[in-house]
């Protein structure tokens, strides 16, 4: 199976199109979802952030506005559950199924939105983050990815729908840390073989010199990619990462 790329660029915080979200100007989000589908990306991950005014009604709109320029399939991204839903209920099932992004190893995360995945027909990302927050190693994201994955298929959702994102954290600080990410992501095709991969890619490179963080996602990009990583939320406009890719 080939790597998957799901664009990370529709996102509230961005400065160009984080007002458009809020004005509900569709031009600028159709232009750049139609570069991203034409960069090659095979989703487009639809970040609304937390979302809490009016999200459910957002997410409503920008479901509708980048399916009419792109048949790509979505990662639906916010922390707002009735959002969540909002978009899941809009979406249309052109090229692939929906993925929630992301279900934390929580329980309260889990009861709310692992029944979605049966409701829609969805994929979900298994976010590797507990009621403690960030993990410290391999070890402890081991033990979360079980806590959520076997749920998920006991419920009846499919391995290959299960995408576990270990959580990627910045080398500014916790270089320590970023070692467990690369760990664990070695111990995973042992652990769950047959379940996809998946990261916040950019995430590592936060808080590096503005010139060094191309350098440093691609570097570590790579380094994932020799621990068998299968897709990245990662930038298709940065030439660089997708000749890696």
């Amino acid at each position: 199976m080939s790597f998957k790329v799901i664009a990370e660029n529709i996102n509230v915080m961005s400065k160009s199109i984080g007002p458009a979200m809020k004005a509900r100007d569709a031009k600028p989000i159709e232009e750049l979802a139609i570069k991203l589908t034409e960069a090659g990306s095979d989703y487009l991950d639809v970040n609304l952030g937390p979302a809490r005014k009016k999200g459910d009604e957002l997410m409503d709109w920008i479901v509708g506005v980048v399916q009419g320029v792109s048949d790509l399939p979505l990662y639906l991204d916010t922390m707002n559950v009735d959002a969540m839903e909002a978009g899941l209920k809009a979406y249309k099932n052109k090229g692939g199924k929906a993925v929630i992004n992301s279900i934390m190893a929580r329980p309260d995360r889990m009861e709310k939105l692992m029944p979605f995945t049966q409701k829609y027909d969805a994929g979900m990302v298994a976010l590797l983050g507990g009621p403690e927050g960030i993990p410290r190693d391999e070890n402890e994201r081991g033990v979360l990815a079980a806590e959520i994955v076997y749920p998920a298929q006991e419920l009846g959702v499919a391995a290959e729908d299960i995408w576990v994102d270990p959580i990627v954290v910045p080398v500014s600080s916790q270089q320590i840390e970023a070692q467990g990410c690369t760990n664990f992501m070695l111990m995973m095709p042992d652990m769950f073989p047959e379940c996809m991969s998946t990261c916040g890619l950019s995430n590592i490179s936060n808080g590096c010199p503005e010139k060094l963080r191309p350098l440093v996602n691609q570097t570590y990009f790579a380094m994932l990619l020799k621990g068998g990583l299968k897709g990245a939320i990662m930038d298709p406009l940065d030439k660089g990462l997708m000749d890696i890719a």
